[in-house]
């Protein structure tokens, strides 16, 4: 189904975008897709965008807030006990089926990271200090270094995925109760 053009913005499109990526990835993601699956053509893309890489970079930080809201809608409403229960429940949480379209995505924007790919690279790191403040505010009020924990947590749970996703879940599972005994 065509958008009629009135009424068609970049807040009207990100949605649809980002429901196509989510469904098909991003690794592969060009213009006349996207353009399909939002009823648009791809000059209408670039007309709202710019150019791919300035809707690849939108694209993302929508699909970040939503992960972003999506834990946050999964997470227990009270802060975690430490450092290594924030870590264990962002894993857990992580791994529920409505998780894996982000997941996937997520480490088609890590491959293009290795690659080099500068889009990438400037999305992910935008995304990264995203998830570090969304997990200073989930770690214990009483956490000495917020800041630190954060990265300690962040570094564990990508450690972790990167390990379910590989298939060496009890490996991840074995490193976050490793915690356990000293601060993360």
């Amino acid at each position: 189904m065509r958008m009629s053009p009135a009424r068609m913005s970049r807040e009207t499109l990100l949605p649809l975008l980002a429901a196509h990526v989510m469904a098909h990835g991003l690794a592969d993601a060009s213009l006349r897709p996207l353009a399909r699956a939002a009823g648009t053509s791809d000059r209408m893309l670039i007309y709202h965008f710019g150019n791919k890489d300035a809707l690849v970079a939108a694209l993302l930080d929508y699909l970040v807030a939503g992960f972003a809201d999506a834990l946050d809608s999964a997470f227990p409403q009270a802060r975690s006990a430490s450092r290594r229960a924030c870590a264990e429940t962002v894993y857990a949480v992580t791994g529920q089926p409505a998780f894996a379209p982000f997941l996937r995505v997520w480490w088609d924007i890590v491959a293009g990271c290795s690659a080099g790919n500068a889009a990438y690279l400037a999305a992910a790191g935008g995304m990264m200090e995203v998830l570090l403040e969304w997990v200073v505010d989930h770690l214990p009020a009483s956490d000495p270094d917020p800041a630190a924990g954060a990265r300690a947590v962040l570094t564990a749970i990508e450690g972790a995925q990167a390990l379910r996703a590989v298939g060496r879940g009890d490996i991840a599972e074995a490193g976050l109760a490793a915690l356990e005994g000293r601060p993360a």
